[in-house]
């Protein structure tokens, strides 16, 4: 049985598409998660999205046992967790960090970026098409 790729989100991605479009675009999470699993062929997508810190950190630790790797867009932790950064240093698959927009080019509060050391690889400023090149290197990473 081939283990799923999780697809987690982070804090106000459940807005997706109506939140800031001109920064993260117009395509829903949905949207987004739709096409991951049409893309994804014999390898189930498991998408999550939540606004609490600790359930993503729970769902890391989760992917860790019952996932064959991590897509993760962390939104706002990204920048905040030294929590998320402890469970993924723990993880024991691989993780693909995503990012709609480019932090680097942002506010300075947006520089920290507590996820980025603890991960395989970090696509970012792409657009919803980020999410489609970070399952790509995920199933890379994993060997699926």
């Amino acid at each position: 049985m081939v283990k799923p790729i999780y697809v987690l989100g982070g804090p106000n991605l459940n807005l997706l598409g109506t939140r800031e479009p001109d920064i993260y675009g117009r395509d829903t999470l949905e949207d987004i998660h739709d096409r991951l699993k049409a893309k994804s062929g014999d390898t189930p997508v498991e998408a999550r999205q939540t606004n609490s810190e600790g359930e993503l950190v729970t769902w890391i630790q989760e992917a860790s046992r019952e996932a064959s790797a991590v897509i993760l867009n962390a939104g706002a932790y990204t920048h905040t967790s030294i929590a998320l950064h402890d469970a993924l240093r723990a993880c024991q698959v691989p993780v693909v960090e995503v990012h709609l927009s480019n932090p680097a080019a942002r506010e300075d509060f947006r520089q920290v970026n507590y996820v980025a050391p603890a991960v395989n690889a970090s696509i970012a400023g792409l657009g919803a098409y980020g999410y489609e090149l970070a399952l790509m290197a995920a199933l890379k990473l994993s060997g699926t």
